[in-house]
């Protein structure tokens, strides 16, 4: 039955998402936003939803590791499978978005959260405040930059057909969104925690392996979609963004409603250093040996390191 919990678990999440996303950017054009504000700030926090869907419900249920597990398994499987599985499939060219303003947020609140859990292994209600305020200022300078570039490049791509949605359509996707992510957060961890138990397996490992993958399925088939098309709209920049996300959206949140306390010090030990490694190592990837190109190569050697850290997660 776990197993059944969290293979439903996941379908909902995908579900819920997908029609989450949907209503959130017909809703956004019945507001008058523009396609560009659109894709900056309501696709992305409605694509982090499933992480804080499942985050928040296991603080709530008293299960910390499971919610900085999903979150910081996350992260290293945004890097490490859904670039490393994009690149595969098509190279991606690097904006200068990346290096000079996405991949330094990112640096910055990935230390953050270190300093955070190593201060006094909790994640409290100020620091959570701390991290929504960082956000604030991540998407008041990301709005001014976009606008700025969108002046000579022109808007972003967002769906346009979604703007005759009608206002009936938007409110049932929207609760269909939200049942199939209250629901699908609900089964994911209840089935997570039951096998962590009956397999003597730490809740942490589950979280940041079996959970962050599935948390991390609509990033992943998205780019990939996207990849076998040929869109050119991907970019690193963009794919690192929904690690900013995850890390000061959906921690944070949670952390205001209910602090985050940390039990299995090996996230501390080891977890967090894979994100920060994951992360780290994409600026000399980034530059060497051909600059401002992620080949195929590179996303095969992400990859590879994402099976390792699964491997070594289970031993």
């Amino acid at each position: 039955m776990s197993v059944l919990y969290i293979l439903l678990g996941f379908t909902l999440l995908v579900v819920g998402g997908e029609y989450l996303v949907r209503s959130s950017v017909a809703l956004s054009f019945k507001l008058k936003l523009s396609k560009m504000v659109i894709g900056l700030t309501v696709v992305s926090f409605a694509t982090s939803a499933p992480e804080l869907l499942v985050s928040l419900q296991a603080a709530l249920d008293g299960h910390s590791d499971i919610s900085l597990g999903n979150v910081i398994g996350s992260n290293i499987a945004n890097i490490g499978l859904v670039l490393g599985v994009t690149a595969v499939i098509m190279p991606l060219a690097i904006d200068k978005d990346f290096y000079k303003f996405n991949w330094p947020v990112m640096m910055l609140l990935s230390g953050a959260l270190y300093l955070f859990l190593l201060n006094d292994k909790v994640i409290s209600f100020w620091e959570g405040i701390m991290l929504i305020s960082a956000l604030v200022v991540y998407l008041y300078l990301l709005i001014r930059r976009a606008r700025l570039r969108a002046k000579s490049e022109g808007e972003g791509s967002v769906n346009g057909a979604l703007a005759m949605t009608s206002g009936v359509k938007i409110v049932i996707w929207l609760l269909i969104g939200g049942v199939a992510l209250w629901g699908g957060s609900e089964l994911l961890v209840k089935g997570a925690v039951d096998i962590a138990t009956y397999f003597g397996i730490s809740e942490r490992v589950i979280a940041v392996t079996m959970i962050a993958i599935g948390t991390s399925v609509p990033e992943l088939a998205a780019s990939v979609i996207a990849a076998l098309k040929k869109e050119k709209a991907i970019s690193l920049g963009n794919l690192i963004g929904s690690n900013i996300f995850n890390i000061a959206s959906v921690l944070g949140l949670t952390a205001i409603i209910q602090p985050i306390g940390l039990n299995d010090p090996k996230v501390l030990t080891a977890d967090i250093f894979w994100m920060l490694a994951f992360a780290g190592v994409l600026i000399p990837l980034a530059f060497i040996p051909k600059r401002f190109v992620f080949a195929r190569y590179k996303g095969l050697l992400l990859v590879i390191g994402y099976a390792v850290f699964i491997a070594l997660a289970f031993i």
